[in-house]
């Protein structure tokens, strides 16, 4: 009989000329490993690989009242994981189908409010429950056994021991004689499924189609209101002053990219106008409209100086000239504030002629210098 060597680090007899064998004891072929049943194989595999059995512990006997109860402790907790993988899909995408009130808006209360609390909460419980659900199975169903094993290179021999050991623990899961618990298995893991891919759902209905970082709550006929609400009339403002103005739509004064300075020009500073090319029209008399959100860093440019006609913001002293289109004249900014073009209404109010014709604010991805 031939023996061959199966210490660590060799190929258990593999790399040479015969038959396919990985035993010091005793040579298999192929087909001789075949005809062995998977108990036999698992067993084999296991005396050849050097396993020492310590202790067995078999877990519960098949239709105990023990068994019974913890099928049912674990049922209940991988259903409830699929239950709350629902809910999280619920409030991703059903929001609006079951709650009629739901707004995009920032709220302090309301289901808006509560939207990503929600999805964390209910992909947190989820994720929770699919640990502990595991762990509930695999301590109390599942057999167990501490075993002391020298590990090797594997051969022919190896791989299907090695399976026959595999199937050998599906098989001693006892997951295809209790149904309950593939059941609940079954709709947790749909549930997963469907929660890990609502993310996705943006690829498929994008919600930033349209170029929404280039687009505020400006529109045509939209009125230039105060942060009270209230709307501006031509002559409501002294020459050389300014006013911060919101759009009249719900939550104008709380959008952080709407806030547009309404300027009234003195006449001297008329006369010295120079609009930017193609924004000729985009004033209403002596009034010039601009985006309050400097194009450097997004601080709020407010501070007015009427004599020399320029525009500071706070945080970095860029400097921009009213009377050149709000042109960067001093600082780190490169890029105008955006004009927005205004008119009045019917009722003489002043309104937006349409948004802005670029984005506010610090578009770093816009590197043209103008």
């Amino acid at each position: 009989m031939t023996t061959h060597d199966t210490r660590p680090g060799s190929s258990g007899g593999a790399d040479t000329p015969g038959p396919l064998y990985g035993g010091p004891d005793e040579d298999y072929t192929p087909e001789q490993l075949a005809a062995m049943p998977r108990e036999d194989l698992d067993r084999l595999g296991a005396r050849y690989d050097g396993v020492e059995i310590l202790h067995v512990d078999p877990g519960p006997e098949p239709g105990s009242r023990m068994e019974k109860r913890a099928i049912r402790q674990v049922g209940l907790v991988f259903t409830l994981a699929g239950l709350f993988a629902f809910a999280f899909v619920v409030v991703y995408i059903g929001s609006g189908w079951f709650f009629p009130d739901w707004q995009w808006e920032v709220t302090d209360r309301g289901w808006s409010a509560l939207f990503t609390p929600l999805l964390g909460l209910t992909m947190g419980l989820s994720l929770f429950l699919v640990g502990v659900g595991l762990v509930l199975y695999t301590k109390k169903l599942l057999p167990h056994e501490t075993a002391v094993q020298d590990k090797h290179d594997g051969s022919h021999f190896d791989r299907v021991t090695t399976g026959a050991t595999l199937v050998g623990g599906l098989h001693n899961s006892g997951l295809a004689r209790r149904k309950l618990i593939t059941r609940s298995l079954g709709f947790m893991g749909g549930g997963l499924g469907l929660m890990l891919l609502m993310p996705l759902g943006g690829l498929i209905n994008n919600p930033n189609t349209g170029n929404p970082l280039g687009r505020t709550a400006w529109a045509e006929g939209v009125r230039l209101v105060r942060n009270d609400g209230s709307p501006i009339r031509p002559g409501d403002q002294e020459p050389g002053s300014l006013e911060t103005v919101f759009p009249a739509v719900p939550g104008g004064n709380r959008q952080s990219d709407a806030a547009t300075m309404l300027i009234r020009l003195r006449p001297a500073q008329l006369a010295e106008a120079r609009p930017r090319e193609g924004q000729d029209d985009f004033g209403y008399g002596d009034y010039v409209a601009y985006s309050k959100i400097c194009t450097h860093a997004g601080c709020p440019v407010s501070l007015y100086e009427q004599e020399t006609s320029r525009i500071l913001c706070p945080c970095h002293q860029s400097q921009f000239d009213v009377t050149q289109g709000a042109k960067p004249v001093f600082g780190p900014a490169t890029r105008s504030l955006p004009q927005l073009p205004i008119t009045v209404d019917d009722e003489g109010y002043f309104v937006a002629r349409a948004d802005y014709p670029e984005a506010v604010g610090p578009t770093y991805w816009n590197r043209e210098r103008i």
